[in-house]
């Protein structure tokens, strides 16, 4: 479990994956800080470390990263921590587009070819 400090490799990225579901990697984007913590069985556990980093709940996002996909099945915006009525998102899935975008621009941050 980490918060990245700089960008790793899809190579990297795999070999964590390794360490917990082999072909996914559970993460959690805080999209006002621009920051990504990933590697952990549950979504709720990355949510603490950002939360105890300084995020705020309401800009904490998780998602997985299918780490042999391409392209839009690379990302799978599916988390439990995203049910937030209160914040206008009902369901597991990230619903708003504009969220998904900052998601994608933080991956492409941090997840290199």
């Amino acid at each position: 479990m980490q918060i990245l400090q700089k960008p790793i490799s899809i190579a990297e990225l795999k070999e964590l994956a390794q360490n917990t579901f082999g072909d996914m990697i559970k993460c959690v984007a805080d999209v006002k800080r621009g920051i990504l913590a990933i590697d952990a069985d549950l979504h709720a556990d990355l949510e603490r470390l950002l939360l105890e980093d300084g995020s705020a709940q309401e800009d904490l996002w998780g998602f997985n990263l299918w780490v042999e996909e391409e392209g839009e099945d690379f990302i799978e915006f599916d988390s439990l921590i995203n049910i937030r009525s209160w914040q206008g998102n009902p369901s597991r899935d990230v619903e708003d587009p504009e969220v998904r975008a900052a998601i994608k621009t933080i991956v492409d941050k941090f997840i290199t070819a």
